[in-house]
């Protein structure tokens, strides 16, 4: 059985050690923090990690704690524009919503269901050293015995000890702004019912009815080289919002520098980077957190397996290969939005106090009728347009008439039809390991491995297949389900 270590219990750590030990690997989580509580810094958790997560088992527990149908209230100059944010014109997720969770809770959700199958965090134990080879990693610890693994992931933050240790580089930079942040409770009118964004000279300001220790989250951005937000500050940003309302209570607040930078590489022989430790960039979008967790459910599985596969070294660099293209392009746009909503610039100001409050109640309300137009946005928001076509992974031998998905792109969730009644693909699909997706006329394909689920789809003529990957995404397609192929790629990527 493989042997991995995470370091880190973020978000992504937990979300790997999930994955890996879903896919049959030996897990072991250290985190040199004593404590699993700490404040939350991402708010939003979107479509594409709640499907990736879906298998996993998590997902329900999740969306208990989650607000699926958040209302904003806009506060432009003087002017208040309410946007109601429910379901969008998304029909192939499960999940064509905004889902605001702290990452509190998100860590809360993946660490209770990790040590409910047996595989326990390990919290106030520090990695002090690592030793990598291509045989295996020696990893040493301030608070346990040193002790060899088959991989380790480095899950432990932006400052990555992991990445540090075996010398990886990063590229980046830092901005020119910083985000404070603090957790109050407010006496006023406000209700707990809606968020609120307003626009100032400044940057823009956000109150969320989502705190951690307190009934309200306030963030806002400002120069780098101020202190914690106090309850005057806090006052002085709820009154530049045009908030009516007083700060009765801050219970927490900090500063969060802003920086961006990127790992020049995923991998260091069976050392890898997730999350923070391989990528970080701005807050806009509510990227991080979600990008991280995709980090993770694509790397877990293929530790797990790569024992088992045909070429081992193609399947792990797959991960880089996939992954690190994802998070330079999302920290190219992430830079753009945010310069949008905090830039200090005359440019960035004129859009905020200026072009944005006279053109949103003009156009928003035309956009948000078009479904389509919102419906474009969240796609790109939440994710769902990632693929990897290109990837060693994915083998194109032919497209099924009946079943026009491209090769390395997630699998949509569209309605199907098998032998027990009408269903969905995500919902066949929603659970560990490998779906072979057989059309109705294909010849049955014979496995005897329990993590290979075969699915014949019995509204979609034609004799070909789609195999779909661990973490969602389509890394097969053929007319013929008696293709070479076939074998080949569950070969390839550690099935069988």
């Amino acid at each position: 059985m493989t042997r991995v270590l995470v370091v880190g219990a973020g978000p992504t750590g937990l979300a790997l050690a999930l994955q890996a030990h879903a896919s049959g690997a030996s897990v072991r989580v250290v985190d040199q923090r004593p404590e699993p509580a700490r404040p939350s810094r991402a708010m939003m958790l979107h479509a594409r990690s709640l499907e990736v997560l879906r298998p996993l088992g998590v997902v329900d527990s999740l969306l208990m704690y989650a607000d699926t149908a958040p209302t904003v209230r806009l506060h432009l100059r003087g002017r208040v524009l309410p946007v109601t944010i429910a379901e969008l014109a998304v029909p192939d997720t499960p999940y064509p919503h905004l889902t605001l969770l702290p990452q509190a809770q998100v860590e809360r959700v993946l660490a209770a269901t990790l040590e409910s199958r047996d595989v326990r965090i390990e919290r106030g134990v520090e990695l002090t050293d690592l030793t990598a080879a291509r045989s295996g990693v020696r990893a040493r610890f301030r608070a346990a015995e040193p002790a060899s693994f088959d991989y380790l992931v480095g899950c432990d933050g932006a400052d990555s000890v992991v990445r540090q240790a075996v010398g990886i580089g990063t590229t980046g930079g830092a901005y020119d702004r910083e985000v404070v942040q603090g957790d109050l409770e407010l006496d006023g009118e406000l209700g707990t019912d809606t968020a609120h964004v307003s626009t100032t000279r400044a940057g823009l300001i956000f109150l969320f009815p989502h705190g951690d220790q307190a009934t309200w989250r306030l963030l806002a951005t400002r120069a780098v080289g101020g202190g914690p937000m106090t309850s005057r500050d806090g006052q002085q940003l709820l009154d530049a919002a045009r908030l009516k309302a007083r700060v009765s209570r801050l219970a927490w607040s900090e500063v969060v520098p802003m920086r961006y930078q990127l790992a020049d590489r995923y991998r260091h022989d069976r050392v890898f980077l997730a999350g923070d430790a391989a990528h970080v960039h701005s807050p806009a979008g509510g990227q991080g957190m979600n990008t991280g967790l995709q980090d993770a459910i694509n790397l877990g599985w293929k530790l797990a397996r790569a024992a088992y596969a045909t070429d081992p070294q193609t399947l792990l660099d797959s991960y880089e290969l996939e992954r690190r293209p994802v998070a330079r392009v999302t920290t190219a746009w992430t830079n753009l939005v945010f310069w949008a909503e905090s830039g200090l610039d005359p440019v960035a100001s004129l859009i905020r106090t200026v072009l944005l409050p006279v053109g949103a109640p003009l156009v928003l309300p035309t956009v948000l009728r078009r479904r389509q137009l919102p419906a474009a946005g969240f796609r790109i928001l939440a994710q769902l347009r990632v693929a990897y076509p290109s990837s060693r992974l994915s083998i194109d031998d032919g497209r099924p008439e009946s079943l026009p998905i491209r090769v390395g792109d997630r699998l949509p969730d569209l309605p199907v039809t098998v032998a027990r009644g009408d269903t969905r693909l995500q919902t066949l699909t929603a659970q560990p390991g490998t779906h072979l997706l057989l059309l109705r006329d294909a010849p049955t394909v014979e496995t005897a491995d329990e993590s290979i689920h075969v699915h014949r789809l019995l509204d979609r003529n034609g004799h070909g297949l789609l195999a779909v990957r661990p973490d969602g995404y389509v890394g097969l397609r053929t007319t013929q389900a008696s293709s070479p192929q076939v074998p080949h790629w569950l070969h390839l990527t550690g099935a069988i």
